[in-house]
């Protein structure tokens, strides 16, 4: 009996002396300065058990899912193609305005694409041509429209198996049917390394600094409205029956990887 008591006593004066002690301390105001050293000694404690989250926010900020990535890309290709709408529809605004007859105009479904991006672009000036990552397993043909964000880049002049080659209408070769949008006078385009002119125009052509030249339709292969190039200058020589003028490209090779593959035209809807 006796030893359970020392035991039991044993027990009690610790107790009563650290009570004692945290009285002592909490009277003159000791605890607040406990509390900050314990803090501080297991700050390194709380810093490991951390870290594994902190490692896992990391990784995740800096190597996103791949998923993001397609995501992206695809709103890529999306903006691409509303902005290649964008160009059609301003030059049918032009022209219903010049016509004066929105209510009887046809309207015009949305040209079929297929989205692709450039693998090479040449670096010689007189090339004027890219290699894009699209060829005959994806349905391409020789002479099909290409065009970017901004305007037509050229056509199709050589298909591979899963590549093919552009020539853009830059090239001293290469003419495309256009028209003024404002005045809607029918032209031709041709390659000039760098630019393009304007060629055979009368002196009298209603053609003037600004203007914008879209595709007109003619021929069938590029369909009409898509934007080809602003006039520069233009040149009246009296030595000369045609007007000399110099035109810059909209599209630009070096802003945007990504192109557009053009189908065939569709047909006006039926009213």
């Amino acid at each position: 009996m006796r030893l359970k008591k020392l035991r039991l006593l044993q027990r009690f004066f610790p107790l009563l002396l650290l009570s004692v002690a945290m009285m002592f301390a909490s009277h003159h105001n000791l605890l607040p300065q406990a509390r900050t050293a314990a803090s501080t000694v297991a700050l390194p404690f709380q810093y490991l058990m951390n870290m594994p989250g902190g490692i896992a926010s990391w990784v995740g900020a800096h190597y996103p899912d791949d998923s993001l990535y397609q995501k992206y890309d695809d709103l890529l290709i999306k903006q691409l193609q509303l902005e290649a709408r964008l160009q059609r529809y301003d030059n049918l605004r032009a022209e219903n305005e010049r016509l004066k007859e929105l209510l009887r105009a046809p309207r015009r479904r949305v040209d079929h694409a297929l989205s692709a991006e450039i693998i090479e672009i040449g670096l010689e000036p007189f090339t004027q041509r890219i290699a894009i990552n699209r060829g005959a397993e994806s349905g391409i043909r020789m002479g099909q429209p290409v065009i970017n964000a901004d305007g037509v880049l050229g056509q199709i002049s050589e298909v591979g198996v899963r590549h093919s080659v552009v020539t853009l209408i830059t090239h001293p070769n290469h003419s495309i049917p256009a028209q003024i949008r404002r005045s809607g006078l029918r032209t031709i385009v041709q390659g000039a390394v760098n630019q393009v002119l304007v060629p055979f125009l009368p002196g009298l052509a209603d053609i003037r600094q600004g203007d914008v030249l879209v595709t007109s339709g003619v021929g069938g292969r590029f369909p009409s409205g898509y934007k080809v190039a602003r006039v520069r200058e233009v040149i009246n020589d009296t030595n000369s029956p045609f007007l000399t003028v110099h035109a810059d490209v909209f599209a630009d090779i070096q802003s945007s990887g990504k192109v557009l593959l053009l189908h065939k035209p569709s047909a006006p809807d039926a009213k």
